[in-house]
């Protein structure tokens, strides 16, 4: 018994712990890790919230399905961010995977919720199972970045091209939309360019008699704890590509975010959490709760002032997002009332740090770049063989690739 305390302990990382991050949380709080918190916090709750409820409604679930789904992912990723923040002291920042949320549109059509709720589950455990091993780093090196990076491309260019074809179709409020979002962050420094051409592009809406609030009815919905169901196709189709996502691109990103920052990066802990995230948001029907690239990267960046307090911003953004899962419902019933062609531009306006970043990282490194391709094309082709979606045969297809013409880039990573 001994023996175990020891091997866990040295395991998870040690930190100061969270009575010494509750203790000095109060003179950390000032307006640079207040702007941040509150900055990453927006960013969180707009964009990819309806890249999260789009992805819902094209699997066909119901609004209260919906609900619990955001529940999941923004209540308990609040919650990784307050410990993490508090526990280590350093801005690790909690969220859900942006790029994962895109992916499930496609990835869940045909199956109920129980059964996405299974695999969600599974997904976190093959992650927490990641992070107890201590494997991360060898997994990645035989599911290379670049090919998982082109995956998420081909998984969501669609994203990019819904911007053109939604404005096309209706081009007062496209247009209204995009210069929200390119010219509004111009004139008010720090402004986060989705909220922008929310604001805007609603405007747009209400004025041209689109939308109409009278007749929306806000009310409470609460989340719904999920029997899971599991079944070989789901696992395949969706918990192993979330999970490659989850620790190749969210994990990856904060861990590289935060050395660069010359934070002592809890690596594993980090994992690990990200894992049991994805366990529990799954009981609620949502995917992984984990550790989060952007957020960790607005949170941690030189904006938050000194290096030693801006775990304080995550604190902030934590409670922010925790809030936001709690009135989920609410959230549902603005989206709802919205035309389709604002919520696709808005959705893949929020997605073009994350499609660009998946190009650059899938193509930009001169290494797996017929992997990659490979990864990118049979993403978008959408293709499902044997009830298995495309972004597992993309992964599968980008390997197999790599491996065989070139093997040069797997030995010089081993």
């Amino acid at each position: 018994m001994e023996m175990a305390e020891k091997k866990t302990t040295s395991l998870i990382e040690s930190g100061p712990g969270i009575q010494s991050g509750l203790k000095d949380l109060r003179k950390h709080l000032n307006s640079k890790t207040i702007t941040t918190g509150v900055v990453a916090a927006i960013f969180g709750v707009t964009g990819p919230a309806l890249v999260t409820i789009k992805a819902a409604t094209d699997a066909g679930y119901t609004e209260a399905q919906t609900v619990s789904w955001l529940f999941g992912i923004y209540v308990f990723g609040g919650l990784i961010s307050l410990i993490m923040g508090l526990y280590y002291k350093m801005p690790i920042t909690g969220a859900y995977s942006i790029p994962g949320a895109s992916m499930l549109g496609a990835a869940l059509v045909g199956f109920s919720f129980n059964e996405a709720a299974g695999a969600f589950m599974i997904a976190g455990l093959l992650v927490l199972l990641l992070g107890l091993s201590g494997l991360m780093g060898k997994v990645m090196k035989w599911l290379p970045l670049p090919i998982v990076m082109g995956m998420i491309g081909g998984a969501m260019v669609r994203f990019g091209t819904n911007i053109v074809n939604s404005t096309v179709a209706a081009p007062i409020i496209g247009f209204a939309t995009l210069i929200g979002f390119f010219f509004i962050p111009k004139a008010m420094k720090k402004f986060p360019p989705v909220l922008g051409g929310m604001i805007l592009g609603l405007i747009t809406a209400v004025v041209t008699g689109q939308v109409n609030f009278a007749t929306t009815e806000f009310s409470f919905i609460a989340p719904q704890l999920v029997v899971p169901s599991f079944n070989v196709s789901t696992i395949l189709s969706v918990s192993v590509p979330l999970a490659a996502l989850v620790v190749g691109a969210e994990n990856a990103q904060a861990i590289g975010v935060l050395f660069a920052q010359g934070y002592k990066t809890p690596v594993n802990a980090m994992t690990i959490i990200s894992g049991i995230g994805g366990i529990v948001s799954g009981l609620f029907g949502a995917h992984n709760a984990n550790i989060a690239g952007p957020m960790t990267a607005i949170c941690s960046s030189e904006e938050s002032g000194a290096k030693e307090g801006r775990y304080a911003a995550t604190v902030l953004n934590g409670i922010l997002f925790a809030s936001f899962g709690l009135i989920a419902s609410i959230a549902i019933a603005f989206v709802t009332t919205l035309p389709s062609a604002l919520i696709n531009i808005l959705a893949g306006l929020a997605m073009i740090n994350v499609l660009t970043n998946a190009f650059k990282e899938g193509f930009g490194l001169n290494k797996f770049r017929m992997g990659a391709f490979t990864a990118l094309v049979i993403a978008m082709s959408g293709i499902t063989i044997i009830h298995i979606g495309s972004a597992f045969w993309a992964l599968v297809g980008g390997v197999v690739v790599s491996l065989v013409a070139e093997r040069k880039d797997f030995d010089e990573q081993n």
